[in-house]
């Protein structure tokens, strides 16, 4: 570990152990590590799964010391936790920046369900926001007490934070990974749109109200995700083709056309030449039908996006 990652000043406080920031020592990679004890479910996450990098889950790779696993962790720059987000943005999200981070959220925990993995503990604290774009990013954090799950396998130990724990814990001292994992799709979502924290137990007895003003699609998903009777909720795979998670490519598009726009912008004059001269070529090479298959705005932006990953001059 110490002649891969410098662990520098401390983070915060995770559900099973203090968190760090440090970074990869080959290429300055920002990371957050955690130490936690190993229990043999953490033991079989370790044996069996690295989240690849391009997975919204930012688990980069372990270290077994024995009693304690350290567990290192994408720590993308700048970024909050979705708490600290929230509180950024006043107190609540508006319905539109929400859903964008509810999607990817939806997304990330098929993905670990995909990979038979119960995060057991997603809360607005272990939702890493990266702030870096006009589109913020969803990392989930703090594996600490995750697990290796078989299908329809049903826990009778609670692991999490108890006022964000299902209805059936309560009424039937056990829960399983699909329907505890929606509830907190749920949970998530209402802290994102109201001013105030989540509790369980002031839900069922009604204390906690739904705003009035929530477009219709948002109240269905909240509705769906936090019904007492887990066998009714929808499964994660059910809320990824909700209305409420098919509303973030409209802001996606707007990003991208940005991001277009203020490439094109940023390229100097001989670089805007280059490319006109390329494409003037392209055109008289598609004229005499060796390139007809593509399209100069398809060539064009190729090109571009060449330009500025490889920051060539010409």
């Amino acid at each position: 570990f110490q002649a891969r990652y410098v662990e520098e000043h401390r983070l915060g406080e995770g559900g099973c152990g203090a968190v760090f920031a440090g970074y990869r020592i080959k290429d300055h990679l920002p990371v957050s590590v955690q130490m936690v004890v190993v229990r043999q479910a953490v033991t079989q996450i370790r044996d069996n799964i690295v989240m690849e990098t391009s997975a919204p889950v930012s688990l980069l790779e372990w270290f077994d010391f024995g009693r304690e696993l350290i567990l290192v962790m994408e720590r993308p720059v700048p970024a909050v936790d979705l708490d600290k987000y929230i509180e950024e943005n006043g107190g609540f999200l508006p319905e539109d920046k929400a859903k964008v981070i509810l999607k990817q959220l939806v997304d990330a925990a098929k993905h670990l369900e995909d990979k038979h993995i119960f995060h057991r503990d997603i809360k607005s604290e272990n939702i890493l926001i990266e702030t870096g774009s006009d589109v913020p990013r969803v990392r989930i954090i703090d594996f600490g007490l995750s697990c290796f799950v078989k299908e329809q396998s049903q826990y009778r130990v609670f692991y999490g934070t108890e006022i964000y724990s299902p209805p059936e814990w309560y009424g039937r001292s056990c829960y399983r990974c699909g329907p505890t994992t929606v509830w907190q799709m749920g949970v998530v979502l209402y802290e994102a749109l109201h001013a105030g924290d989540f509790n369980t137990t002031s839900f069922l007895k009604k204390r906690l109200k739904f705003k009035r003003h929530l477009s219709k699609n948002c109240r269905d998903f909240l509705d769906a995700c936090l019904t007492k009777v887990p066998e009714t909720r929808p499964t994660l795979e059910e809320l990824q083709h909700h209305t409420c998670c098919l509303t973030d490519h409209l802001m996606c598009d707007k990003r991208m056309r940005c991001d277009a726009n203020d490439s094109l912008r940023s390229l100097t004059c001989l670089q805007r030449l280059a490319i006109k001269l390329l494409l003037q070529f392209i055109g008289d090479v598609q004229k005499q039908r060796e390139f007809t298959g593509f399209k100069n705005d398809v060539i064009h932006a190729i090109l571009v996006k060449l330009l500025l990953r490889h920051n060539v001059i010409i």
